[in-house]
């Protein structure tokens, strides 16, 4: 019986996993689903060519039941208090500019309250949400963010009681405000099957990827700060003017089958990267943007202050990560510590990378406990990556950060350790199987690797396996370890050549 599992139900739609455990993110074969009512009246029927998938249009507070090769469960979608539509409240898809109306009708929301997005293109700035509600996009609903700069408030750095509220790479600064924000929340839904465009490609956006203007920095399509209970289900959230989605300091985040897209030249335009947050779920979510897929984070040492607790109980599932400049990318802001992340049955296709860790010396903090199992790379330059020497920062080419020579331990010494790589191939791929450079002071402990094969790509190109001062460009090179410390080396192997290995 094939076995099917309940991720997340709102009032209006519910997200399923079709035998997670059997397939990465796309299923052999389209597979056809059933809808039916509690007594067994058929509803709505289709088909999923992916393991994940979301149901819309469902009514509240009902059971259901949903049949699918042959395995089936029920499941009952939550209470409704109200539903709005922003229509109603007079939102037009005439009008240039809807940031008013809707966010009367998110103030005007009871609590478990809906809001509904309709078929229509929708242009907003920046909206604010509220604790227990849920934002709701049908079928053809496009909330597009406006291209005037000005229509975007900016977020301080700090609450009034001193806590952190916004962050640029890890360090307290003010920044824009993102087309959906969601601040000190709880239970909060964004769900159904439209499309949130940030607007990155309107305006000046990404023509200053790594200034301030007018005081603060860029904005993110979806920022959520200090919150808890936020779960992101179905939806697509495109052409975001700098990171896409991203929850910092908060706890219990789901992001379950979405569609994250951005263009592939589009300057840090990461993916979905949590930051000092505390059980995260990512589960088959595409990806394909114009830097790294996934980057988990937790904030960075700085004289303005940054995030100081740690990143952890991350688990990514099925998910396709395409063109990206990494797969599943921590740090190099990491100095809270990052650890325990499972990345299980994920593909990465011609990312850079698949998996990297980068830090440097000054970071401090705590990598630990980082696996990838069951997982397929296609056309990756080089599968995995640890990189101690990563040259970020105005110092980052410096004697402190670059030197080759082991120098004193301190608070500012970051470590890495617990690094899992199980039941992996790598097809196609250009530079290394794998590069480790850990710190002559602080080596790479407790290495793992059994069951990996790797393909080489006939056409690579030599090149650096990362970005650091002092490294050659190789090609087709093996398993390279620099200060760095292995617990099991069993069952890798390396075809000389670019044939395919069945998975």
């Amino acid at each position: 019986m094939a076995r099917i599992d309940l991720l997340t139900a709102t009032a209006r739609t519910a997200s399923f996993a079709f035998e997670a455990e059997k397939h990465l993110h796309a299923l052999p074969e389209p597979v056809a689903w059933a809808l039916l009512d509690d007594k067994a009246h058929p509803l709505a029927k289709g088909t999923s060519n992916t393991v994940v998938f979301t149901l819309c249009g469902l009514e509240p507070q009902t059971r259901y039941q949903l049949q699918m090769a042959g395995g089936d469960i029920e499941f009952e979608t939550a209470r409704e208090s109200r539903l709005i539509d922003i229509a109603a409240f007079g939102a037009s898809p005439d009008s240039t500019d809807n940031t008013r109306v809707i966010q009367a009708a998110i103030d005007a929301l009871p609590e478990h309250g809906t809001l509904k997005i309709p078929p229509g293109l929708w242009y907003s700035g920046p909206l604010f949400l509220k604790s227990h509600m849920t934002l709701f996009f049908e079928d053809g609903a496009c909330l597009s963010g406006l291209s005037d700069r000005s229509a975007y408030p900016i977020l301080p750095p700090r609450h009034e009681d001193g806590r952190v509220l916004g962050t640029w790479e890890g360090v307290s600064e003010a920044c824009y405000a993102s087309l959906l924000t969601a601040i000190d929340c709880h239970d909060i839904n964004i769900t159904g099957a439209g499309v949130i465009d940030g607007g990155g490609d309107r305006g000046d956006w990404w023509t200053w990827p790594k200034e301030t203007r007018d005081g603060a920095r860029r904005p993110r399509t979806i920022f959520i700060s200090g919150s808890q209970a936020v779960t992101l289900s179905g939806i697509v959230v495109r052409n975001s003017p700098s990171w896409t989605v991203h929850p910092v300091l908060s706890l219990d985040v789901k992001a379950i089958g979405l569609t994250i897209e951005n263009d592939p030249y589009s300057p840090n335009t990461d993916g979905l990267n949590p930051e000092c947050c505390n059980d995260v779920l990512l589960q088959g979510i595409h990806f394909s943007v114009g830097d790294d897929c996934i980057a988990v984070k937790a904030g960075k040492r700085d004289p303005k202050g940054g995030l100081d607790q740690p990143c952890e109980a991350i688990r990514i599932e099925n998910c396709l990560m395409e063109r990206g400049h990494g797969g599943v990318v921590i740090g190099s802001e990491m100095s809270g510590t990052v650890r325990d992340v499972k990345v299980r049955r994920c593909q990465m296709i011609e990312t850079d990378r698949g998996l990297r860790i980068k830090t440097r010396r000054g970071r401090g903090g705590l990598v630990e406990n980082i696996s990838v199992e069951d997982c397929v790379m296609t056309g990756v330059q080089a599968p995995l990556v640890i990189n101690a020497f990563y040259f970020c920062d105005a110092d980052g080419r410096s004697d402190y950060v670059q030197s080759r020579d082991a120098l004193p331990v301190t608070d500012a010494t970051p470590r890495i350790s617990g690094i899992t790589v199980r039941n992996v191939v790598a097809d196609r791929v250009a530079i290394a199987a794998a590069a480790f450079y850990g710190l002559p002071e602080a080596p790479v402990e407790n290495i793992t690797i059994e069951n990996y094969r790797v393909t080489f790509d006939p056409h690579a190109v030599a090149d650096a396996p990362d970005m650091a001062c002092h490294m050659e460009p190789v090609r087709h090179a093996g398993i390279i370890s620099e200060n760095a410390a292995f617990l099991k080396r069993e069952g890798i192997v390396l075809s000389p050549n670019s044939q395919s290995i069945a998975v």
